[in-house]
């Protein structure tokens, strides 16, 4: 089994489990859907594609800088008659970092890993509104546990909040899918078995809870090759500008 460890990093995230109406939650951390979207985007699979290869991937995330709880509302107005939306109420989560990964076939994995290098469709974190700041790849995949690679990656938070934290122990919280005998701490409807908009499907998947030691000493940064380049949008057409007409 292969493994591909994601930063996921941004000034907004948003990763829903559940919608009710005109109020749009998040949770804590990246949902396996969310980030199976975000994958299958960059492979360029439409949303009918079938999912059933990724759906089976071992999912787990480490919560590296948990971030602040924002709530914002929206207005919108329909896009034939212009008549107003009913107000809409998002939650999101400002200034989070978390570490993702997914374990599988070592093939399929491999081609996750080259379509985040060059991805179809621009990734986003959990909604469109919310880019990465940061390459999503943090390294070639691993020939290793999930769970062992999610606690010996480097330590992703920012600078501040490594000196605000330097003082203490540090630990940091890990979520795992739960195996099917085992007892799950948590449950979420978020297992993605379609992204078709006529009829979205998800089932339930269950998650253990772990909370571990911060990598390397004192969660100081450890060694590693630069980033490859991250611009995904340096292969678009520019728009040609349309020079006004003179009377």
């Amino acid at each position: 089994m292969s493994v591909l460890l994601m930063r996921l990093a941004g000034p907004l995230q948003s990763w829903g489990s559940a919608a009710r109406f005109v109020r749009r939650t998040t949770e804590n951390a990246p949902t396996k859907s969310g980030v199976l979207g975000l994958l299958a985007a960059a492979q360029g699979l439409r949303r009918d594609a079938d999912l059933s290869d990724l759906a089976a991937l071992e999912f787990g995330v480490r919560i590296d800088q948990p971030g602040t709880r924002l709530r914002d509302f929206q207005t919108a107005h329909h896009s034939d008659t212009l008549k107003a939306m009913p107000l809409s109420e998002r939650f999101y989560l400002a200034d989070a970092v978390f570490v993702a990964g997914v374990s599988g076939e070592a093939a399929l994995v491999q081609r996750l890993y080259e379509a985040l290098l060059e991805p179809v469709f621009l990734p986003y974190l959990g909604r469109r509104s919310c880019p990465p700041s940061e390459p999503i790849t943090i390294g070639e995949p691993l020939d290793k546990d999930l769970e062992q690679a999610l606690r010996e990656a480097e330590w992703e938070a920012s600078a501040r909040v490594r000196r605000r934290r330097a003082s203490g122990a540090v630990h940091l919280d890990l979520l795992l899918d739960s195996p099917p005998e085992v007892r799950p701490d948590l449950t979420l409807r978020d297992l993605p078995m379609s992204f078709d908009p006529r009829h979205r499907r998800y089932g339930l998947r269950g998650i253990r809870t772990l909370r571990i030691p911060v990598p390397g000493a004192a969660g100081a940064p450890q060694p590693s090759s630069p980033p490859p380049p991250h611009e995904p949008t340096a292969l678009l057409t520019p728009v040609t500008p349309v020079t006004p007409r003179t009377a």
